[in-house]
């Protein structure tokens, strides 16, 4: 494979580019995002790419000679709802661009991440891969369109699209950039810098989480399954489920003088009720091999002994979180 990844900066593909470039070898995966300062933390080969403009992506594809792309480049929940115009540009007519210029260049695998925002009040919980998708943020929304519409291109161009329904994504390498989960990744860099954090949720809150190394393993399975064994285009994974008072709990296990605190943000809160509180990932489990390896217990040590390290070594304050609500 010869993989060109969009929106490589984000939370997902800053450590996407590394894991798959010492997987497949650093030539054949190529970085784009928008952010140029970013995207100067890696090495070659990489571009500027803004995924709303469809003469770059022709230009950046015809370049590099690619065969597979890895489209990440999206507006998440909390973000989109505070500039839904944004969203829509990028997460529907950038989409369109992708598939568009990728069915031009005979372009033959893309992965699309999909998410829990797909899901609304109406779905039951803990719901399979078909099921009721009637979302109420402009994120989910778009995240249901990108699903018909790879189903469409896979039926109608036999381009094969794959993707996975991602529940909050937890990891301490980079921050998350607008998702309402972002708690779950906050809590844990305050807890280790100031000993205390204010939760946007109830206590009771639970949602579906997975840990960044499930994560990469997730999409590179994927990415490599047979497809003749693939029955859906779209999959369901799960790491865990936790309510915010379990994650706060757990930190406190580990820094005992943590101090958690809880305030909910109206809106935050009301897209966190619309979302089911498990998953049900049975068919990538039987389709392709899915098994996560991290837990609550395993994932909160991992996190707080690694931003621990980031603190000793300085780094710790060049990691912000943008608050889209405040």
């Amino acid at each position: 494979m010869k993989i060109l990844v969009t929106g490589a900066c984000g939370q997902i593909g800053s450590e996407l580019i590394p894991y798959l470039r010492e997987r497949y070898g650093r030539e054949n995966v190529i970085a784009t995002d928008i952010d140029l300062e970013k995207l100067r933390g890696f090495e070659e080969p990489k571009y500027y790419l803004d995924i709303t403009d469809r003469e770059q992506i022709d230009k950046v594809i015809e370049e590099t000679n690619i065969d597979t792309i890895i489209h990440l480049a999206a507006i998440l929940s909390a973000k989109g709802e505070r500039n839904p115009d944004l969203a829509w540009r990028v997460n529907v007519l950038g989409l369109h661009n992708i598939l568009e210029s990728a069915r031009e260049h005979s372009i033959k695998k893309i992965f699309i991440p999909s998410s829990i925002a797909v899901f609304g009040p109406e779905t039951p919980d803990n719901p399979g891969d078909i099921t009721i998708m009637r979302p109420k943020t402009l994120y989910g929304i778009s995240k249901v369109l990108a699903e018909l519409l790879g189903e469409y291109y896979f039926y109608k161009y036999d381009i094969d699209i794959r993707g996975l329904r991602l529940p909050g994504v937890i990891s301490w390498k980079n921050p998350p950039g607008g998702g309402t989960t972002d708690y779950a990744v906050e809590a844990f860099f305050e807890a280790v810098r100031r000993g205390e954090y204010v939760f946007w949720v109830r206590p009771d809150t639970t949602l579906p989480m997975i840990y960044m190394p499930d994560v990469l393993r997730a999409i590179t399975q994927l990415l490599e399954a047979n497809r003749n064994k693939l029955t859906l285009r779209f999959y369901n994974v799960q790491g865990m489920s936790f309510s915010a008072q379990e994650l706060a709990d757990v930190i406190k296990k580990y820094i005992p003088n943590f101090k958690a605190s809880f305030d909910p943000d109206p809106l935050r809160q009301r897209i966190a009720d619309s979302w089911p509180k498990r998953i049900d990932d049975s068919m990538a489990r039987k389709d392709w091999g899915w098994r996560p390896e991290w837990g609550l217990e395993e994932m909160a040590h991992d996190m707080i002994v690694n931003i621990r390290r980031l603190l000793i070594r300085g780094e710790l304050e060049n990691i912000s979180f943008k608050k889209y609500f405040y």
